[in-house]
């Protein structure tokens, strides 16, 4: 985990705050975003190793965001775990599997260890 980038992109103030504590206390580089809009140009800029992204966020939504980062030749490779509280609808599925994220996790469903450990298993930790 040294040395490897993660680009947390949400809006919610507290969740992106212990993210940040818990990316960080096992050893990841942590940049942040809030919104979408920021965070395409922070992912261009930064080439993380991986992106936590949320949904619902103002500017720009994760889903334009995912969209836009998979139209690039490095963004179309880079794991995004989707963490949102948007409910698992048809509509709002057929999309995400679209984009390809390593995985689509439910806020209410995970803790945060939980969260730090799937990001862990995207390098094999």
């Amino acid at each position: 985990m040294e040395n490897k980038k993660i680009l947390i992109v949400e809006d919610e103030e507290a969740m992106l705050s212990a993210l940040k504590e818990k990316l960080s206390a096992v050893g990841f580089d942590v940049l942040e975003a809030k919104n979408g809009e920021d965070g395409i140009k922070m992912a261009v800029e930064n080439k993380p190793d991986a992106i936590i992204l949320d949904i619902v966020m103002p500017k720009m939504n994760g889903m334009e965001m995912i969209t836009k980062l998979r139209s690039d030749s490095w963004g179309a490779k880079v794991p995004v775990v989707i963490l949102t509280n948007l409910g698992a609808d048809e509509k709002i599925t057929a999309k995400v599997a679209e984009t390809e994220p390593a995985y689509y996790l439910m806020k209410m469903d995970y803790s945060l260890t939980d969260i730090v450990d799937k990001v862990k298993s995207l390098f094999g930790v």
